[in-house]
């Protein structure tokens, strides 16, 4: 039997750890991905920019749930080769950054629709699409492969961190030691999270709040024109129905924030922490923080999505008619069966 403390038995469970939370997660993500895909793809009407915008970000979202059993791995020291330490984080961070800036395309798209509608058809970005679509790609290519041009740590002398908090049985090899050290410096974590990836989520969560006020006054508008065409000062069953509708978006909105961007802030605030104070923590806890911090950020495209009947008809239909069938073949065999 081996000892609990055997470097490869903590690794083995590192990765049964991860396999266990992101698996499930991972095949919730690409097939509700693929339902929206289709819904989009069989229904002509929904062929426009704005959906080929929302397009992209579910095949961002659909290549996030692909890699997210591989996210969590890039906290564990495995044995790999230089090329393949490479690939093993490069990849998987240029999907989560492209995922990320499609979803900042996609908010200000919808944004700019309730700002300014009557120059919403002039945006560059209908005008020049494929333009658009380099500009949410390309960028995080070319960001995320900066470790592998050069911007790494591979050749620092001084890896004994890495060897005594290794799951590696050979980390006294310094080439086969693959920790996200190596290959992220301490610049490119603080630029990619600060630089990047916190602004992004101000800015969505800055156009949501924007767009709720907006709709807000608006509201309140609608209620003020029609109390002066009932000539009357208390307010009627149907603005206290779009009050209630107005509580009920706010609260999903603020639900919907709390539950897939929250988990992901403290995730990437704790892993900062402990970054800067160079602190060795619990590997599970590391783990878990990270399956369900980026999981749960995953899952934002899927409330748009899911939320726009016209995305999920063509699978209600086909649910619909497979019912029918079972049912009718039900009927049949009671029937002969009698």
């Amino acid at each position: 039997m081996m000892d609990d403390n055997d470097p490869q038995q903590a690794l083995l469970s590192g990765e049964q750890l991860i396999y266990s939370i992101t698996i499930p997660l991972s095949t919730s993500i690409i097939l509700a991905n693929l339902i929206i895909i289709l819904g989009i793809a069989w229904n002509r009407q929904l062929h426009n920019t704005p959906n080929y915008f929302f397009l992209s970000l579910l095949v961002a979202d659909l290549c996030t749930g692909v890699a997210l059993p591989f996210i969590p791995l890039m906290g564990l020291n495995r044995e790999l080769t230089f090329d393949s330490c490479m690939v093993a984080h490069i990849f998987p961070n240029f999907l989560f950054l492209a995922f990320l800036f499609n979803l900042v395309m996609v908010h200000y798209e919808r944004y700019i629709c309730i700002v300014d509608p009557l120059h919403y058809n002039n945006l560059w970005m209908h005008r020049s699409f494929p333009l658009a679509l380099l500009a949410v790609w390309a960028p995080p290519l070319l960001f995320a492969s900066l470790p592998g041009f050069g911007w790494n740590n591979w050749t620092a002398s001084d890896w004994n961190s890495c060897c005594t908090s290794s799951q590696s049985t050979n980390c006294s090899i310094n080439e086969t030691c693959c920790s996200y050290r190596r290959v992220f410096p301490n610049a490119f974590i603080y630029l990619e999270v600060y630089g990047l990836v916190l602004p992004a989520i101000l800015i969505i969560a800055g156009m949501t709040g924007r767009v709720l006020w907006i709709t807000r006054g608006q509201l309140k508008d609608i209620c003020r024109l029609h109390r002066s065409v009932e000539r009357g000062s208390q307010a009627s069953d149907r603005e206290q129905r779009l009050n209630l509708r107005y509580t009920r978006c706010v609260v999903a909105v603020s639900l919907t924030f709390l539950a897939c961007w929250v988990p992901y802030l403290i995730y990437m605030h704790v892993c900062i922490a402990f970054l800067l104070r160079d602190a060795r923590w619990s590997s599970n806890t590391h783990i878990v923080l990270s399956c369900t911090g980026i999981g749960s950020m995953a899952v934002v495209p899927l409330v748009l999505g899911l939320a726009n009947r016209q995305y999920t008809d063509p699978a209600s239909k086909l649910l619909r008619k497979l019912r029918y069938r079972w049912r009718q073949r039900m009927q049949q065999s009671e029937e002969v069966e009698v």
